[in-house]
């Protein structure tokens, strides 16, 4: 590579450039046409993890078929996390060599992007049962193929049934994530370990989960005898438990509700304690902890508050009269897992001063404050700073970041690239609120870095106006890489383009220019579109860019 992309090289690249250097002189001393010698192949064979994850279609297209079989069997040993245009370009690889029949040996990962037409039906619940360890999401932008993926579970267990057994959940595995919600009812109770493993439930599920939960067929039980071993066993499906669940859960043992302990007990007594009380508190603390999201947090404390403002009686609202019931809340307060039960929204409105406040916003937001809360945050912050939230501040609010409009960003006074990262991380500022908030940092002097391009992701860029896009430096797109911008639309993409290849013309290998080009061209493929030869194991790996030709670095 040149001297001015020497910044780019990283261990994957280094192993790129060294096999397509072979692989185009196919006459170099010790190599047949056929393939790389057994040296060069040995790259591959004793690669570590890292050097794996820059795989790439045109050194591995040389590769015999053999030394394709050990370069796959040592990413399935080796756990090699791989993106979906990377796996699709390998099944297609796979297929041209005649290795699909050693599907158990491959990462389930690569099983998802098979041609399944030539799954034979003697394998068919074996190549499910393996393909079910996979990562859905990987198909994200290829839905025909896991609709497909979907109908061939279905069909290798005879076809659509109307009852899911527990050795049919044992063989569909991550693919119960894709099942309508009537046989997500209909199943066996072990369908719970399958939704576990989903990323996320549609509100048809959701409503299916819950109905399956109140029929008591579940391990937990009925929800009275709901104990707080078997709630935490639910993992992030316990997020999910509507309201109505969440009113019939009672003290363990007892007949109270689970929202307050016993009269005369302290919240500090075990012995005292709600099974909701314990289990609300775990969520806050592994939310707080970092090792829950907000959003699953969230979702949770709004359902379980909502039933208690139900079943809470209004004795303590008629108690004194004051607006604030409960006492004015201090800093103490708010490292309180149990905050939150104490303080519905109405009382954080009335006991919360501007000067624990300003002072306390970090372990207050730290909390998964319902919707409803987070507007009386914001307007207390607007009654605290009129002229706008001061940065030092803002890099506090990612969470509150959606609740604000273009106008109201237009007061912040947004100096550090720090700042930008804290509000654009994934749970802070809505998709197309990026334009406005970059627009700040570029009005005070700010510039985009290549840094700032790969904290912020690449999916931020979908939202960056063309003039944003433009004003990046080529040789800061060029730090930054290949960035995944897979969800943006064409149109951005098109500008995206042209940019990329202003930055990576200096890119003096064909290969490597492909490389960082690729993700800037269209989305990836289906299986076997790619497949008319290995030979096209380079370009071909992605389709035509949107000017219809991808111009190479000029020599």
């Amino acid at each position: 590579m040149g001297p001015r992309a020497g910044a780019l090289v990283s261990p994957g690249l280094t192993l790129l450039v060294s096999l397509t250097a072979h692989c185009s002189h196919p006459q170099a001393e010790g190599t047949s046409q056929g393939g790389l010698d057994a040296s060069r192949a040995n790259l591959w064979a004793s690669a570590n993890t890292s050097l794996l994850q820059g795989f790439w279609c045109q050194p591995a297209s040389q590769l015999s078929r053999d030394q394709l079989a050990a370069l796959i069997r040592r990413m399935a040993t080796q756990h090699v996390l791989l993106g979906a245009w990377q796996l699709s370009c390998l099944a297609n690889l796979v297929f041209q060599q005649g290795l699909q029949g050693d599907f158990e040996l491959h990462p389930p990962d690569l099983l998802l992007f098979y041609d399944l037409t030539q799954v034979r039906e003697a394998d068919c619940r074996a190549f499910i049962r393996h393909a079910a360890q996979g990562d859905t999401e990987l198909l994200a932008n290829l839905p025909d193929q896991r609709a497909a993926l979907r109908h061939r579970a279905l069909a290798c267990l005879g076809g659509p049934r109307p009852s899911l057994s527990a050795s049919d959940l044992l063989l569909l595995g991550v693919l119960v994530c894709d099942m309508d919600a009537s046989s997500i009812v209909a199943a066996d109770p072990h369908v719970l370990q399958n939704l576990r493993r989903c990323p996320r439930l549609t509100a048809a599920q959701q409503a299916a989960l819950n109905r399956l939960l109140a029929s008591s067929r579940t391990v937990l039980g009925p929800p009275g005898s709901w104990n707080l071993e078997g709630l935490q066993a639910l993992g992030p499906l316990a997020t999910y438990i509507c309201p109505g669940l969440w009113m019939q859960v009672q003290e363990g043992g007892g007949n109270r509700w689970p929202w307050w302990p016993s009269p005369g007990c302290g919240l500090s007594r075990p012995a005292c304690q709600a099974v909701g009380l314990d289990f609300f508190g775990s969520i806050v603390a592994a939310c707080r902890a970092g090792q829950l999201s907000q959003r699953d947090a969230r979702r949770f404390v709004t359902g379980f508050l909502e039933a208690k403002a139900k079943l809470v009686s209004s004795r303590l609202k008629r108690d004194t009269g004051r607006p604030c019931i409960r006492g004015d809340i201090t800093a103490a307060m708010l490292h309180d897992n149990l905050f939150l039960v104490h303080y519905d929204c109405t009382q954080l409105e009335s006991c919360l001063g501007s000067r624990v406040l300003r002072a306390n916003l970090d372990p207050l937001l730290q909390h998964p404050l319902p919707a409803e809360c987070q507007q009386v945050i914001k307007a207390k912050l607007a009654r605290v700073y009129p002229g706008g939230v001061p940065e030092e501040q803002l890099r506090l609010i990612p969470s509150l970041a959606y609740l604000y409009s273009r106008m109201e960003i237009g007061q912040w006074h947004i100096t550090s690239k720090d700042t930008v990262v804290a509000l654009l991380a994934p749970d802070g500022a809505l998709e197309n609120q990026t334009e406005a908030i970059l627009q700040k940092f570029l009005d005070h002097n700010g510039t985009v870095t290549g840094a700032l391009l790969v904290a912020i992701g690449g999916s931020r860029l979908c939202w960056m106006s063309p003039r944003q896009i433009q004003a990046i430096q080529p040789s800061e797109f060029r730090l930054a890489g290949a960035l995944d911008i897979s969800s943006c639309p064409q149109s951005r993409k098109n500008v995206l383009y042209d940019k990329a290849r202003e930055a990576f013309v200096s890119v003096r290998t064909t290969d490597a220019y492909y490389r960082f080009m690729r993700p800037y061209l269209e989305p990836e493929r289906g299986p076997r579109d790619n497949a008319a030869g290995p030979e096209r194991g380079g370009p071909a790996e992605g389709s035509q860019p949107p000017h219809h030709q991808l111009l190479a670095p000029q020599p």
